[in-house]
């Protein structure tokens, strides 16, 4: 491994920072989306209901055990942590004629305290974080004009973080727009009776690919050694049989895989785009001048989150689970609690084939799993399961850099400190290192007790996976 690897971990704003009300913030699209447990689907309120409980407003509270909480992480020997701004801390409203003090404050605090850690944040300006006002007030992402409000906030944080952070990305998991059932969580987007849904999941799918390129250029002006990565969600995915029908339906599983990261790294729209809107039948406007901006902004580096495999094909188990994503169950692999199949080798198979495509830098922006952890009458949280997965995980990262030549120069553990979960709101499905003291309905001391998988982590770390 290159001794200047970046091991890490990575977390969202709305998921973990909490103070949701504190420090002058405006509601995000996540304050009013009510939590649910074991299985009871969540649900989406145009107003907060009182006596109800919204994960996001107090999540794992980062925002006042901050300096604790990086303390962990440079135990660990993090060198990079990969984390979320909030827009609507920044802007309350998204469209507000200036920005608030008290947000740039805070995030410049928590970026001081990574220094003096030598921790390099590496910061996500969108991850399912859209400021509220501009869902009422613009309809989402299927108005145009957030994408000249997006990239004001972009240059705002830009100037006043312009030499505490290098490494920043655009939107989190973007292509998801295509992927999971509802828009709301990558657009604020809630779709009316009145229009055609595949119309206007494309236009905004548009919309935040200009967004995106315009973001990269004025920040190119603003530091021209700003560094600046994509996020895709990718789903490696197997073919049920030789058959050529389940290999072509491989083939159309990636299209809309692909076709972001197509756009951010080629300038264009593809022939992989072109066969994904013709497949959809989908038709977005383009303005003059938009080409043109695709062209110029695009990335330095290509992140993606992975966790799982799936099948596909004509015969499938479809009860497979994932990120945003079910299909085909692979009778050869195991699965966790909540369906996700554990397919370390499908990390080495991602790797190369989006080094193959895209011949550009590679950063793992998530990878992790979900479990129920037990804490033992002595205080000890023993997660072997973690540890497994973790280490077989990081085996199949180095194999792909060591004897695939595959250019990838980060990783970053998902939720390194327990986090609520994104597609359940739910904390009995713990992802970290560290155990936050915190239930279903957000009752707890949100005390911070270290598992049995942070050591294993510090140690990984400390001999860069030589051990492996």
């Amino acid at each position: 491994m290159r001794t200047d690897f970046l091991w890490g971990g990575a977390t969202a704003a709305n998921q973990y920072e909490g103070g949701y009300l504190e420090g002058g913030r405006g509601l995000s699209i996540n304050d009013v989306e009510m939590g649910a447990s074991h299985g009871k689907k969540r649900e989406i309120h145009e107003t907060i209901h009182a006596n109800t409980y919204y994960p996001s407003h107090n999540a794992t509270d980062f925002y006042h055990h901050y300096k604790e909480d990086i303390a962990l992480m440079a135990e660990m020997g993090f060198k990079v942590y990969r984390m979320s701004i909030a827009w609507s801390r920044i802007y309350p409203n998204g469209d507000d004629a200036t920005p608030n003090e008290e947000g740039l404050k805070f995030y410049d605090q928590v970026f001081d305290e990574l220094r003096r850690y030598q921790i390099e944040p590496m910061v996500t300006l969108h991850h399912f974080e859209l400021p509220l006002a501009l869902v009422k007030n613009y309809g989402g992402w299927r108005n145009r004009k957030l994408i000249d409000l997006s990239v004001r906030y972009a240059k705002t944080v830009f100037d006043y973080y312009k030499d505490k952070v290098t490494y920043w990305m655009t939107f989190n998991e973007i292509n998801s727009i295509f992927i999971a059932k509802t828009p709301w969580h990558q657009a604020g987007i809630v779709y009316r009776d009145d229009e055609n849904r595949v119309d206007v999941m494309f236009q905004a799918a548009h919309y935040q690919l200009v967004a995106s390129a315009k973001t990269i250029i004025e920040g190119r002006k603003i530091n021209p050694n700003f560094k600046f990565g994509n996020m895709i969600l990718y789903n490696c995915c197997y073919a049920f049989s030789c058959h050529p029908v389940d290999q072509m339906m491989v083939h159309d599983n990636l299209l809309p895989i692909y076709y972001f990261s197509d756009v951010q790294v080629r300038g264009y729209y593809t022939n992989t785009c072109q066969a994904y809107q013709k497949k959809m039948n989908g038709h977005f406007e383009i303005e003059d001048g938009d080409l043109e901006i695709l062209k110029e902004g695009t990335i330095d580096y290509l992140s993606f989150s992975y966790y799982s495999s799936l099948v596909e094909g004509q015969n499938v188990d479809r009860s497979a689970d994932g990120n945003l994503l079910d299909g085909g169950r692979n009778p050869y692999l195991e699965a966790t609690a909540w369906g996700w199949q554990i397919d370390p080798m499908g990390l080495r198979i991602s790797l190369n084939l989006l080094y193959d495509r895209y011949q550009i830098p590679l950063f793992v922006s998530e990878n992790g799993m979900g479990a129920i952890d037990v804490i033992e009458e002595d205080g000890t949280i023993n997660d072997d399961y973690r540890i497994d997965y973790l280490k077989k995980h990081a085996k199949a990262l180095k194999d792909a850099i060591e004897i695939d030549f595959v250019d990838c120069f980060g990783y970053a553990w998902w939720g390194p400190l327990d986090i609520v979960s994104a597609g359940t709101g739910e904390m009995r499905k713990r992802y970290g290192f560290v155990y936050i003291d915190v239930d279903d309905e957000g009752q707890g001391s949100f005390r911070r007790m270290k598992k049995k998988s942070f050591d294993y982590y510090r140690y990984l770390i400390a001999t860069n996976a030589e051990e492996l």
